[in-house]
């Protein structure tokens, strides 16, 4: 004796095909025609999906496309616009250099103008110019370089290198001495 559902379990029983076709009374012929209308039917509705995932591909490349030049072209304009705000700083360098041979106080005067504009330009971008000297010593902020006594321990005591930006926003951190015990 086999296994309740093994076909020798199942005595004289008519097939799945005749079970079906006798429920609905039918003929295996008509069964037959409906199972290859329904197999018909699945193969065009899957190659009407493929059809579908191929256009949604190509449409997903073609957006990817367009959003690279886009992007490429926000960022040249991003260039542009600042090598615009330098170029008054290098008119004034070229300026500066041009009176190279006049009075040394004058040209130190000058470069300190010149310094100053670059410094406006970097907080005009965003970068303002930091100096942290008295502040409580932050890795995130600063770079220490050495210590030294004389001031509570932790505390920025001399900026060596000044940071630009703020936040997360920082162009670089600032070079520092920090107060340490004595």
């Amino acid at each position: 004796m086999g296994a309740p559902d093994s076909p020798a379990s199942h005595g004289d029983s008519p097939a799945p095909q005749e079970r079906y076709a006798a429920a609905d009374g039918r003929g295996d012929d008509a069964v037959a025609v409906d199972a290859a209308v329904t197999i018909a039917d699945l193969h065009a509705r899957a190659d009407a999906l493929q059809q579908e995932l191929r256009r949604a591909l190509a449409d997903a490349d073609n957006m990817r496309k367009r959003f690279d030049r886009e992007t490429g072209r926000i960022r040249e304009q991003e260039r542009a616009a600042v090598a615009q705000r330098w170029l008054p700083v290098v008119d004034n360098l070229d300026r500066a250099l041009d009176h190279a041979d006049a009075d040394p106080a004058r040209i130190i005067d000058g470069v300190r103008a010149v310094r100053d504009q670059a410094v406006r330009v970097l907080d005009e971008l965003g970068f303002p110019r930091r100096d942290d000297t008295g502040e409580k010593f932050d890795p995130a902020r600063h770079d220490a370089v050495g210590s030294r006594p004389g001031a509570p321990p932790g505390t920025v005591v001399q900026v060596v290198q000044p940071a630009y930006g703020s936040g997360e926003h920082q162009l670089r951190p600032a070079l520092v001495v920090v107060a340490a015990d004595s």
